[in-house]
């Protein structure tokens, strides 16, 4: 089933959080309806449930805890995603225990949510015996031939993604603690995910946390939680990730950004299981399984003495190292293919096939942004794209790797100002709404402003009805005649 075929249900009192959701779910290509209230959904409950059901807890009348024990009365089968602002961990056990496929806090990380409603929506679809993406097997049973569901969203066949599946199908069913390698792009995450899918904890939630975009003074917080009064803002009990992961899954992606002051905290809880939130006194336990991220060199850290020597080897119990999109250059075109299919629903774009040259181009390019740069190429070439193929002409390298192999920033961000013109381009300007540039790029409107002021891409209000964009970085030099023209695509 394609994701425009899939019928999504969001039941929220939060006029905000509800279109913000729904804007989100329509520019992924998948259809949306929206309700207000548990009373309200009933009333039009259908003999064909939708493929996810998106849930608040606090609700007027019947709450969502109570709405999904009276679906389970009614024997109505519907995934449950719930996205609460209030989650505290007998809530979230509470409804993790009754079959939620996951339990989400506000504010949501878009893509955290869309991988949830995808998981949930696939636990929903009829498997024939002889799928490709079958019925869910044990770990045991799982391997890189087979494509069990687990690895569904994992693409390509080469003798380097497959070494790494079988990795995954061996630890996957013990509670070792995971150390994932790789340059940024690689796709890390989508295999913390598989792990957990192939696990017996896959009915657990599976929590994330970027080490590298949280300061490093709130991280603790974020980890641990907090209680009342703890500090100054503290204004209610927070529930840190790590009770929240219980019986599932904790993902630390860029486990290498944590400050140095907060690792002993760490180790100790790693070491024991055990840990107090901030400014309580009560020793909580947790059993959430861990998994960890990084496109750094561990080893180098220990050396240089910015990271505990004793802290990494008890994350690196079990290594996966992630190989590189120009060590598996067989998998571009499997790749390139999905990422067409996955856009050109989500743009409602007739693009179906892609040029044999356009592939020669993919395949000889060195991808130094990895899987995450091959998808903003495509992406950016079925905006572009006039017909039926997609084509898309040769390809420079625009980001200078550094010594230690990782893209340079200024570089990054210019291939990023590319990506956000062309999208803006595409939407003529428009940031806001549910075909506007933030939706269709999968982020908050004030994400985008703020990406924007920093990027120095102005819109003119003056000439907006004009759909005039304005680079506050351009030089004197000639520019090209439209700014959706990236710095990768050498147009004639």
């Amino acid at each position: 089933m394609n994701d425009n075929e899939l019928l999504v249900c969001i039941v929220d009192d939060d006029v905000s959080a509800r279109e913000a959701m729904a804007g989100l779910v329509h520019c992924a290509g998948m259809q949306v309806e929206t309700f207000s209230s548990a009373k309200e959904y009933l009333a039009k409950l259908r003999a064909k449930p939708p493929a996810c059901l998106l849930l608040d807890v606090d609700l007027p009348g019947q709450n969502g805890l109570d709405l999904q024990e009276e679906l389970c009365r009614r024997e109505a089968s519907i995934p449950i995603v719930f996205v609460t602002g209030h989650a505290d961990v007998p809530m979230s056990v509470r409804a993790l225990k009754a079959g939620a496929s996951d339990f989400l806090t506000k504010p949501f990380d878009p893509d955290s949510l869309l991988a949830a409603i995808r998981t949930a929506a696939a636990k929903s679809r009829p498997a024939p015996a002889s799928a490709r993406h079958g019925t869910r097997r044990s770990s045991e049973d799982a391997s890189p031939d087979s494509k069990s569901e687990s690895f569904a969203e994992l693409v390509g066949g080469s003798h380097a993604l497959a070494k790494v599946l079988r990795q995954v199908s061996t630890v996957a069913s013990t509670d070792s603690t995971v150390l994932i390698h790789g340059e940024t792009g690689t796709g890390k995450e989508l295999i913390a995910r598989a792990l957990h899918n192939s696990s017996e904890r896959r009915h657990g939630p599976f929590v994330k946390v970027n080490c590298g975009a949280i300061p490093a003074g709130l991280l603790e917080s974020e980890l641990m939680g907090h209680e009342k009064g703890a500090f100054t803002g503290a204004i209610a009990q927070r529930i840190g990730r790590f009770e929240l992961a219980q019986d599932g899954t904790l993902f630390l992606d860029e486990i290498g950004e944590i400050a140095t002051e907060l690792q002993p905290k760490l180790l100790r809880l790693l070491q024991e299981r055990e840990f107090e939130r901030i400014g309580g006194t009560r020793t909580v336990r947790t059993n959430a399984r861990l998994i960890a991220a990084t496109n750094r060199d561990l080893g180098a850290m220990v050396t240089a003495r910015t990271f505990r020597e004793d802290l990494y080897y008890r994350l690196n119990v079990f290594p996966i190292v992630l190989p590189p999109l120009r060590d598996r250059r067989q998998d571009i075109p499997a790749l390139a293919e999905h990422f067409m299919n996955q856009v050109a629903t989500r743009l409602k774009k007739d693009v179906r096939i892609i040029s044999a040259a356009a592939i020669t181009h993919l395949t000889q390019y060195d991808w130094p942004g990895n899987i995450r740069e091959l998808e903003n190429v495509i992406e950016r070439a079925v905006i572009l794209a006039n017909g039926t193929t997609l084509e898309i002409p040769p390809l420079r390298s625009s980001v200078r790797p550094s010594a230690d192999g990782t893209p340079h920033v200024d570089d990054l961000a210019a291939v990023n100002k590319a990506h956000i013109l062309g999208v803006l381009e595409a939407t003529r300007g428009v940031v806001a709404g549910p075909d506007g540039a933030a939706a269709r790029l999968g982020i908050k409107r004030s994400t985008l402003n703020y990406r924007m002021k920093k990027l120095g891409i102005v819109r003119d209000s003056a000439r907006a009805h004009g759909h005039c964009l304005t680079d506050t970085a351009a030089t004197s030099e000639p520019q090209a005649p439209s700014s959706v023209l990236s710095a990768e695509f050498e147009l004639d």
